[in-house]
């Protein structure tokens, strides 16, 4: 069974923790994708991006693993007219096809084994309408960054926040744990990452082919110092 790691504890913070974080430049890249079809958002939680893609006039839907999350949508203006189906977006098969699909900030790792991740971008290319896009959003490894012997990269050091991920190099995982010492909590999370070439290939399984990648959303170029990459498969 898998487990949702999106709980009301994690949904009541997760618009606060995701505040700084830009929405026009996704928003305008997404819906030039997209135009005057409609578009499918895998893992679209509180709607942060789904809500400002419908004001462009595109028409959402979405997949959420989390009711916690779903519920903090539900509430926002226009929540409540975004359709959502509750279910692992690997393998949740909803009505209708769509121009575009999408996972934003690092989503698809939250799918935990290469399966899953095949699964995702199978599922993706069975709602896709011919010429359908799918555009995933997601970071670049950090092993570079990370000594010989050694399994922890830290990304977030100060006095109200720590975070360190841990990776299994051989497992191709890694656990992202937080901690928060004037409040006593800590949140750990599992993750799976992906490399460029990896997605890539899961694409060609799914009969998609790499349109276009950028190292963001207003297209800048991707290069080996990138750390994240805007990826763009097509269907034929």
């Amino acid at each position: 069974m898998i487990k949702d790691y999106f709980g009301e504890e994690v949904a009541s913070r997760y618009d606060e923790s995701t505040a700084e974080m830009e929405v026009e430049p996704v928003v305008d890249f997404l819906a030039a994708l997209a135009g005057d079809d409609p578009a499918l958002e895998l893992g679209i939680g509180t709607g942060r991006i789904a809500l400002a893609l419908a004001e462009r006039g595109v028409s959402v839907t979405g997949i959420d693993l989390s009711t916690a999350m779903v519920a903090k949508l539900r509430e926002k203006p226009g929540g409540e007219e975004i359709p959502v189906a509750i279910g692992d977006f690997a393998t949740t098969r909803i009505d209708g096809k769509f121009a575009l699909a999408y996972l934003v900030f690092n989503t698809i790792n939250n799918l935990t084994t290469q399966d899953s991740q095949v699964a995702c971008f199978e599922n993706v290319a069975a709602h896709l309408e011919p010429g359908g896009c799918f555009v995933i959003e997601v970071g670049v490894p950090k092993l570079r960054l990370l000594p010989p012997g050694q399994k922890f990269v830290p990304f977030a050091v100060g006095s109200e926040h720590l975070g360190f991920d841990e990776y299994d190099v051989v497992g191709q995982g890694l656990i992202s744990h937080h901690y928060y010492p004037q409040e006593g909590r800590q949140v750990s999370m599992p993750f799976r990452y992906a490399w460029p070439s990896d997605l890539d290939l899961m694409a060609r399984i799914a009969g998609m082919g790499l349109r276009e990648r950028w190292s963001g959303w207003r297209r800048e170029p991707f290069t080996a110092d990138s750390a994240k990459h805007v990826s763009v498969w097509e269907k034929p």
